[in-house]
């Protein structure tokens, strides 16, 4: 007689995975103990050409009856049989399987950011035994490079800390939440980097910059004089209105398709004045329209310099 408290493998949602690679000290050690963390099945170093068989073992996935924790499998050049082109040719066979929800992630890092790492821990590159770290980073970037270009997600390392990225990783990967979208408003200077990962960037340095009035630069967007002087811009107030008013009309229709966490970074030069004036100001505003954003300045703390600020959109 068959067992009613069976959940039939049809009625089941996909099994969800995750493969993880890229480049030897970008965090793929990090990003995967994280998702443990976060609730997932987790092996690392695992031969792709193995995932089909994996994938017909009774229970991959484990979990509760009725529920398929995902999975996530971590490999990179060091993986037994590593070649890019069979791995892309080997996964997309399980990628038109109903019964799998598949994903790849692409940690990459600037090689000069990879070097710094490996002479701080004196670790040896496993592609440069007898040569310079940078001599196995370039010969590794050139071998992953297919696999970067085909991977769905990429996330870059080079300005991250390890709770930097430990904090992305629980935004894009946690599983269970039935919570209202996470909204992160954050600031940053184009000239100290790029933000790692934002689904908008609005780019503030055409207003004009409160660094070159000295009584100014020494202050912050969250001092009161900063944001007269950036209040005063003609542009400022029809340029504000016309933020707000799109990322209230875009964020109720990411919530209703399902979307977890938003983050929208605002930038100037040094990222101290008005990218940081402006985040303030629009988290308010969210705040009074029913959100609950956390707010996050990069460079707040940033010495300011003409250097930094000379010679870029001011």
């Amino acid at each position: 007689m068959p067992d009613d408290s069976a959940v039939s493998s049809a009625t089941l949602p996909p099994q969800r995975l995750l493969l993880v690679t890229g480049m030897l000290g970008a965090g793929k050690t990090t990003v995967l103990r994280e998702l443990e963390d976060l609730g997932w099945e987790i092996i690392d170093n695992f031969p792709i050409r193995l995932l089909d068989r994996l994938m017909e073992t009774p229970g991959a996935g484990g979990g509760q009856p009725g529920v398929r924790a995902p999975i996530a499998i971590g490999f990179d050049s060091r993986t037994r049989g590593f070649d890019p082109e069979q791995v892309i040719r080997r996964i997309k066979t399980f990628s038109n399987r109903p019964e799998l929800e598949l994903s790849t992630l692409f940690l990459d890092c600037s090689s000069q950011e990879l070097e710094r790492r490996y002479n701080e821990t004196r670790r040896r590159h496993p592609l440069a035994s007898d040569t310079p770290a940078a001599s196995g980073i370039r010969a590794e970037r050139e071998l992953l490079s297919p696999l970067r270009r085909w991977a769905e997600m990429l996330i870059d390392t080079t300005e991250l800390t390890t709770n930097d990225l430990q904090r992305l990783i629980r935004e894009r990967f946690a599983v269970g939440t039935d919570e209202k979208l996470v909204l992160t408003i954050s600031s940053f200077g184009f000239s100290r980097g790029m933000p790692p990962v934002a689904d908008f960037v609005f780019d503030m340095r055409f207003l004009e910059n409160p660094h070159w009035d000295a009584d100014l630069r020494p202050m912050t967007g969250r001092d009161a004089a900063v944001g007269d002087y950036i209040r005063r811009d003609p542009a400022f107030d029809e340029a504000f209105t016309r933020i707000r008013d799109l990322i209230l009309m875009l964020l109720p229709r990411f919530e209703a398709q399902g979307k977890s966490y938003v983050h929208i970074a605002f930038g100037c030069t040094g990222g101290r004045h008005r990218s940081v004036f402006t985040a303030e100001q629009i988290a308010e505003s969210l705040r009074q329209n029913g959100f609950s954003p956390t707010l996050l300045h990069r460079n707040l703390g940033s010495r300011a310099t003409d250097l930094l600020e000379r010679g870029a959109v001011t």
